[in-house]
């Protein structure tokens, strides 16, 4: 194809949506309802993976050292654990502060412990937050062969649920988006369809004066694309908003520091705009190629 005929392919595209104002609508709102669906799902499914990650990120690890461990072991077990990539952040309890910390949650009854000596029966402990939950088996199994740790407690049912939950949300949003994707592809096919076969006897007409395949189909898959592209701004327009306005309603009662608090709009917005328009574009242009594939073969 020559680039003057390609011109005029994508030239007669831009005329198609205007020559069928209804199909290009109902195009329009289909593809659109499809892509606010999308767009809703993705926004979702971040947050969630976002709080999994936080809250696997909390400290489920905890390092017992041996009572009356040397401060040489100590110091080696804080430069292993601050060299290792799997974890976040860890901090050290001293005996006294255990004592403290076990002393207030009794309440009523802290009094009973006011001659209790923390330092020949409690430990230092060290709490860690692992980069990933999936890994905790391995992380705890390492650092036990420290010298001077008496033991590694894990809460392994929380740690399994996190990595379990995390690859549900991640298999249900792609599968999500490839339902959505092929109904979508599917509806936009049978809409432009309908176009399509009112120009069947033009197209018959074009093939036998000699036009290819290429030439007669691209008009028609850049119209698709056209009303994908304006489809998919559309819907990124309406899934920020009402995305914002449930941002900024949820999060005056939560702290931007909690672990339940959502993803600012700044972070997923242009994430979501890039993925809105590939899927919009190729809706729009597969659907479209789609439809048009019978009726080039006279």
């Amino acid at each position: 194809m020559t680039g003057r005929a390609f011109i005029n392919s994508i030239r007669e595209g831009f005329r198609g949506i205007i020559r069928h104002p209804l199909v290009t609508i109902a195009s329009i709102s289909t593809i659109m309802l499809m892509l606010v669906i999308m767009g809703a799902f993705y926004m979702f499914s971040v947050n969630a993976r976002t709080i999994m990650t936080k809250l696997s990120q909390r400290p489920p690890v905890e390092v017992y050292m041996k009572l009356q461990c040397s401060e040489e072991e100590r110091a080696f077990v804080t430069e292993q654990l601050a060299s290792n990539p799997n974890i976040l952040e860890y901090t050290m309890a001293t005996p006294e502060e255990n004592y403290l910390s076990f002393k207030s949650n009794l309440g009523s009854s802290a009094s009973i412990l006011d001659d209790f000596d923390y330092d020949l029966y409690l430990p230092y402990t060290f709490s860690i937050r692992l980069s990933d939950p999936g890994i905790a088996n391995e992380v705890c199994a390492e650092i036990a062969t420290y010298t001077g740790v008496s033991k590694v407690s894990q809460e392994s049912n929380v740690m399994a649920f996190l990595t379990k939950a995390s690859r549900i949300v991640n298999l249900t949003t792609a599968a999500t988006f490839i339902v959505l994707f092929v109904i979508a592809l599917f509806i936009i096919s049978n809409m432009v369809r309908i176009s399509v076969y009112s120009r069947a006897s033009e197209i018959e007409i074009m093939k036998f004066v000699g036009a290819t395949n290429n030439y007669i189909r691209l008009p028609y898959i850049t119209e698709g694309a056209i009303v994908g592209l304006f489809s998919a701004l559309c819907s990124w327009a309406i899934t920020i908003l009402v995305y914002r306005q449930i941002y900024f309603k949820a999060m005056s009662s939560i702290g931007y520091s909690s672990f339940y608090a959502l993803v600012p709009t700044r972070t997923i917005v242009w994430h979501d705009l890039f993925i809105l328009v590939v899927m919009g574009l190729i809706i729009g242009a597969v659907g479209s190629g789609i439809s048009v594939r019978k009726y080039v073969k006279v």
